[in-house]
């Protein structure tokens, strides 16, 4: 027998459960027999598996095959160094793989456990009691309990409802929600059954309890997981830029290798050892572990922003949110605090203080109903350890108000109600009293007052005329320009055969009007201000009357000038997407009254504009404009699973601050990027122009092929994960952000670093080098041996003239224009231990018997290191004459210093 046919009581014996839910027991029994309630995602590929990939990219094959040629070159050319050269190059596959797989598989960690701080939850019924439960913790038979916004965690039948529509599209396809009640269906297919709820939809409005009867992958959700599955990530614009990057090098390293290589045999060259040196330079001057290293500078920025309270779901955010030029911000719990209280209250035909409400019979009965009104027009649940009620804080606090009038023993049975929407603004509930069933309706002013045709005064129930809208105009116009939410309350009996059918909201009579304080946060001005100093633009998007709307945002700093503009959402209705893109070049503007649909409009006509858009939401109608967005942000405490699912970023706190938090973040991450790409390249340089100078003047060749490889494998693993540890700048938030179109690598990186820094690399490396050849007696035309000791060692300075400089570059390229010596540079532990890795790995090479056999190196005495200093002084002082030179420009120019 389907479930979807019988009835309620039917249902839950066919599922051994009751309306009250299982017991903890029988819960826990069945969990271990059915398992954990998920939807299983597609394997990841094996770790083994993703280790070997590491080990057969294009550059690894590049090394593999040097290793090979390098290896039958010694066998069939025994004598000639080839065998230590294909083991060094092995070696150097190996701790490039290794710490490529690291990187990657620490990211992904770091990631996952940042996912697990926002666990699915839902109401479960356990032992006749309602309690929050993990969602995976579900078996059938729970019951559950669901409310807008949710998400449905399981296949569940509905036991009751209360104006309960789904939206089904993520398994049927259909875009327009559907209304689920309780009673049988004879429907077969369990897709459009009208009261199964099914995994994966969610609740758009109402509010309802279901038994579960299907979970995890026995759910219709699970049977076509594989369609709405994918292994893949999307790919960010930071990783098709460092994809670009990647085949630039490649393309310019490639060219160098065939240059060098028709040179070297235009000179005559033994065919293997030209070819070999070939494939070294073609390696040396591609930075193999730039895109693991990205990776994890991206999962460690995630880091730092979840300890500032902004969740990263999805890694290529950060760098987006570091381009961010617009913010487009809800007002309620972001900018202000989302905890309402009852200020002004127009009731009995005039305005008063909430502490000082009117006492005459007349007034009090008037006060009786609309505290009636607030006590019960709400969809709070239950607060089960006995405190307030859970839920809205308007809603809270708007309830709190009535029950102090009413009571909290006197209130109605709900029997129905008419869930609040985005278009009508209001929300009705229609409850059942000893006077007979009463509609009570509760919504923006602007909505309710064209539903009623009296109000309750000092004198009674009397006509609303012109006069007293008037009247009733100007209390609304006092308590919105004093920054107040005000929300209309009505009502209506409903007589036996009429009005309750239909659900008519017409005929009512106002109660009153209340308005609700939410002050701004206090942290909110001082993040504004550095949006404006960050060349950042906030627009507020509310669903609040203008004057509200208008009020916090001076108050905030959001508006300054007399005249911001301000558009309603009917105003935006009415607009073409040209009128649109027009009204936004406003210097300051603001959207009021504008429903959740509304906010996707308003992103798509900024990104046509070019701007980059991140855009806060927290309700269901939130979730489209959250996916337009380039960083769509989601509340963690007061949003819905649905705008949480849909969201790149959720904000533990709610709060505004965090966002700008989160771009400081952003931004860091990449300026840390170009940091450690200006570092790495800059050794290409003391690498090439040894081959230069052995070609064109016919010296011993300065560096050897091994050497080379040397010097990445000392340069370009820790240090150059230091640097893309960095945290932000201090000046960080004071430039404007970024163009869309600006690259990782620009002409003025390359110049630095080719031409500026690895010039100076190269000049100490060729000094030590002849210093130490010339020492040893070298005349200018002789070619020593390849086993040659004074040759040998003359290229094992050259090497640590290169390891020794790039220490200095390590400092250096920690900012651009700042100097290296500025207090203003935080603190970085891992600098140091990139310092400590660097110098021990040069050491064991010059100073080990099988460093020595590796690499072709020879032990120094201590004149070649000191030989270096001037040099590394040389570059330092160079350095920061052309920061200061930038600084001083900058100033000039009004700028920030930033280069």
């Amino acid at each position: 027998m389907r479930i979807q046919s019988l009835a309620v009581e039917a249902a839950l014996r066919s599922l051994n459960s009751t309306p009250g839910g299982l017991t903890a027991t029988e819960a826990a029994r069945r969990r271990l027999e059915y398992g954990p309630n998920r939807v299983e995602r597609v394997a990841a590929a094996p770790l083994l598996h993703r280790l070997g990939r590491e080990f057969t990219h294009f550059f690894a094959l590049v090394l593999w095959a040097a290793a090979v040629l390098a290896l039958s070159a010694e066998y069939f050319q025994p004598g000639e160094g080839m065998g230590r050269l294909g083991i060094a190059i092995v070696g150097v596959i190996v701790v490039n793989g290794l710490f490529s797989f690291w990187q990657e598989y620490k990211a992904e960690r770091a990631l996952a456990a940042l996912r697990q701080l926002l666990p699915p939850k839902v109401t479960v019924w356990r032992d006749g009691v309602a309690t929050q439960r993990a969602a995976d913790l579900l078996v059938p038979g729970d019951v559950v309990s669901l409310d807008e916004g949710d998400l449905v965690p399981a296949d569940c039948r509905v036991i009751d409802s209360l104006g309960l529509r789904v939206n089904t599209a993520t398994v049927t396809g259909e875009s327009r929600p559907r209304a689920c009640d309780a009673a049988p269906s004879q429907e077969e297919s369990p897709l459009f059954a009208r009261n199964l709820l099914l995994a994966g939809t969610a609740v758009v409005s109402g509010q309802g309890r279901a038994v579960v009867f299907a979970t995890g992958m026995r759910t219709e959700f699970g049977r076509i997981a594989h369609l709405t599955q994918s292994a893949g990530e999307a790919v960010s614009p930071l990783q098709r830029e460092i994809v670009r990057l990647s085949r630039l090098v490649a393309v310019l390293a490639c060219g160098l290798g065939v240059l060098f290589f028709s040179i070297g045999h235009a000179l005559g060259v033994p065919f293997w050892a030209n070819l070999l040196f070939a494939i070294g330079i073609i390696v040396a001057n591609v930075p193999e572990g730039l895109a693991p290293t990205v990776t994890l500078a991206l999962a460690m920025a995630t880091q730092r922003m979840a300890r500032r309270n902004a969740l990263v779901r999805h890694l290529p955010a950060v760098e987006a949110l570091g381009a961010a030029t617009v913010i487009c911000c809800d007002k309620t719990g972001t900018l202000t605090q989302n905890r309402m209280a009852v200020r002004r209250v127009w009731v009995a035909g005039a305005l008063h203080a909430a502490d000082a409400l009117p006492s005459t019979p007349m007034a009090r009965e008037a006060l009786q109903a609309l505290g009636s009104n607030a006590a019960i027009c709400h969809n709070l649940a239950p607060n089960l350890s006995g405190g307030e009620a859970q839920g809205d804080p308007m809603e809270v606090a708007l309830a709190a108000f009535g029950g102090t009038i009413v009571g909290r023993g006197e209130l109605m049975h709900r029997i129905d109600e008419i869930p609040f929407d985005s278009d009508r603004k209001r929300m009705s509930v229609i409850c059942d009293s000893h006077e007979g069933a009463r509609l009570f309706c509760k919504g923006a002013p602007e909505t309710v007052m064209p539903c009623c045709n009296r109000a309750m005064t000092a004198q009674g129930v009397v006509e609303l005329d012109d006069a007293l809208r008037t009247r009733l105009l100007a209390a609304l116009e006092a308590m919105t320009d004093a920054g107040l939410r005000v929300l209309a309350f009505a009502h209506r009996s409903l007589r036996s055969g009429t009005g309750w059918a239909a659900r008519d909201e017409s005929g009512l009579v106002l109660s009153g009007l209340i308005g609700l304080e939410d002050p701004p946060r206090p942290q909110v001005p001082a993040a504004i201000a550095r949006c404006a100093d960050a060349g950042i633009r906030v627009i507020m998007i509310t669903g609040d009357h203008s004057h509200t709307a208008l009020a916090i945002a001076r108050e905030i700093g959001l508006v300054k000038s007399g005249a911001p503009a301000v558009v309603s959402g009917d105003s935006l209705r009415r607009m073409s997407e040209t009128q649109l893109q027009i009204a936004l070049d406003a210097r300051e503007i603001l959207f009021a009254r504008v429903a959740a649909e509304q906010k996707m409009r308003i992103v798509e006509a900024l990104q046509r504009k070019g701007e980059v858009v991140a855009v806060t939401g927290d309700g269901v109608n939130d979730a489209p404009a959250l996916k337009v967005a380039d960083i769509g942000i989601a509340m963690g405490r007061t949003g819905t699973d649905v705008a949480k699912a849909a969201a790149d970023v959720v904000l533990l706190d709610d709060n505004f601050s965090t966002i700008v938090d989160a771009i400081e973040e952003g931004r860091a991450v990449f300026d840390n990027i170009r940091k450690f790409l200006t570092y790495i390249l800059s050794s290409n340089i003391p690498e090439i122009v040894p081959y230069l100078a052995y070609v064109l003047f016919r010296i011993p060749l300065p560096l050897t092929i091994i050497q080379i490889l040397a010097v990445d494998l000392c340069t370009d693993i820790l240090p150059a994960l230091a640097l893309g540890a960095e945290k932000p700048d201090p000046d960080v938030m004071r430039r404007p952000p970024r163009p869309r179109g600006e690259h990782l690598l620009s002409w003025g990186l390359l110049a630095r670093a080719y031409l500026f820094l690895g010039l100076f690399e190269a000049a100490a490396a060729m000094s030590v080098f002849f210093l130490v050849l010339g020492d040893s007696g070298w005349q200018y035309g002789e070619l020593p041996g390849a086993t040659d000791p004074d040759y040998l060692r003359a290229t094992t300075a050259c090497l640590a003239a290169i390891v020794a400089m790039q220490v200095m570059n390590l400092f250096l390229c920690r900012h651009p224009t700042r100097s290296s010596l500025s207090p203003a540079l935080a603190r970085n532990p891992l600098l140091w231990a990139g310092i400590a890795t660097e110098g021990a790995l040069i050491l064991f090479i010059v100073y080990t018997p099988l460093g020595n056999w590796l690499f072709g190196a020879l032990p120094l005495a201590l004149e070649p290191w000191l030989y270096v200093l001037p040099f590394a002084v040389a570059m330092w002082l160079a350095d920061e004459l052309r920061k200061l030179w930038l600084r001083h420009r900058a100033r000039r120019r009004g700028g920030s210093g930033q280069g």
